[in-house]
């Protein structure tokens, strides 16, 4: 969901000869899985999976997963127009992994109620899907539910960093207990939790940085901490990483080629830098974009939200980019407080309230 792009604000503008590039030093160094979704880039990442990837590759050289978005069906029959859709769009004639995008308790009756459970169980049986499961963004009590009602699905993907592991709205250690506790091997996605954890505010990256000096190890990224935190957990299968371009790219499979968990000494550091981000983050948005799909009044959140944080951890304002992010979208005192942006959020954000500091941040006093 997060591939090149040549506009920042415009997820449709795909660097397709970039994302070549990437997917061959990817593949070169041993790396196989590719993970896409029916919304991602504004409906454009499945046919640059099949561009960049499917179209140059034999198909039993990758591993591709994809998901069906489950917040737009509307009836039975619609779960059969969109995995055909799909499976046009990627070229990939079937999925290693398939899954129900995006489940939380809202989507989980609809789901039920549709029988999406009983599709993607029925494309597995038929040989167009190999794994079936379902990205998660709820409570370990309403994961704990889902999985008890469907034991026939393979796998959970789960949003698990060192920031949220023991965090009271997203449970990432409690899901992941419930996961393990199924028997579920666990996907991992926000791993550096949209980017939070690669671009760490200078005293969380100073307490790093101490470590690594008392400890005599060479310099890190704070990605590898982030990723290698994940994927040292016991049930997890794989780690996903949205990664943006081949510096990304050349870091991450760098210390994942060779991999070695992290030590009990660099976990309780992380625990420590964990602390500081609290401190100084105002907003915990990823940037998933999510909101703004469903945004009646079109209005940037993820950006605004991005000007919130930076202000708590300098103390300024940054109005250049304020009026490049609100640029033909709307204002935060546009908010009609209709709730859709929360009930898609995936990291549980009061969106509203947050609106309103932002405009009395930038909008009350301009």
């Amino acid at each position: 969901m997060r591939l090149p792009v040549f506009n920042a604000d415009d997820p449709a503008t795909i660097d397709y000869e970039q994302f070549e590039k990437m997917v061959d030093y990817y593949m070169e160094r041993g790396f196989t899985y590719f993970d896409t979704a029916y919304p991602y880039h504004q409906e454009h990442s499945e046919g640059a999976v099949a561009r960049c990837l499917v179209d140059r590759y034999p198909r039993e050289s990758f591993v591709l997963a994809d998901k069906m978005p489950i917040i737009r069906v509307k009836s039975v029959d619609d779960y059969e127009k969109y995995f055909k859709e799909q499976l046009e769009r990627t070229h990939a004639q079937y999925f290693d992994y398939y899954l129900l995008h995006n489940m939380g308790q809202d989507r989980y009756e609809n789901t039920q109620k549709f029988g999406g459970f009983d599709f993607i169980q029925k494309k597995k049986e038929e040989g167009l899907v190999k794994k079936i499961g379902f990205s998660f963004h709820d409570n370990a009590e309403m994961l704990d539910r889902v999985l008890t009602d469907h034991p026939e699905v393979d796998f959970v993907q789960l949003q698990i960093n060192y920031l949220d592991w023991k965090s009271g709205v997203i449970e990432s250690g409690k899901c992941y207990d419930v996961a393990a506790k199924h028997g579920k091997p666990v996907v991992v996605m926000e791993p550096v939790k949209g980017g939070t954890l690669a671009n760490l505010p200078a005293p969380a990256l100073e307490v790093i940085r101490n470590f690594e000096k008392e400890h005599d190890l060479p310099e890190m990224s704070p990605a590898s901490y982030a990723i290698r935190y994940a994927a040292s957990k016991p049930n997890v299968i794989m780690v996903l990483s949205g990664m943006s371009n081949m510096e990304q790219l050349v870091d991450n499979t760098s210390y994942m080629q060779e991999f070695e968990p992290l030590s009990e000494a660099e976990e309780i550091m992380l625990e420590a830098v964990a602390e500081v981000i609290n401190a100084s983050t105002a907003v915990a948005c990823t940037n998933c974009k999510y909101c703004t799909e469903v945004c009646p009044k079109n209005i940037n959140i993820p950006a605004y939200f991005a000007l919130l944080n930076m202000y708590a951890t300098t103390g300024k304002k940054t109005n250049m980019y304020y009026e490049r992010y609100k640029m033909n979208r709307g204002l935060a005192s546009d908010c009609v407080k209709c709730g859709l942006c929360e009930n898609i959020c995936p990291q549980h954000l009061s969106i509203r309230d947050d609106l309103v500091k932002f405009k009395e941040l930038y909008e009350n006093q301009n």
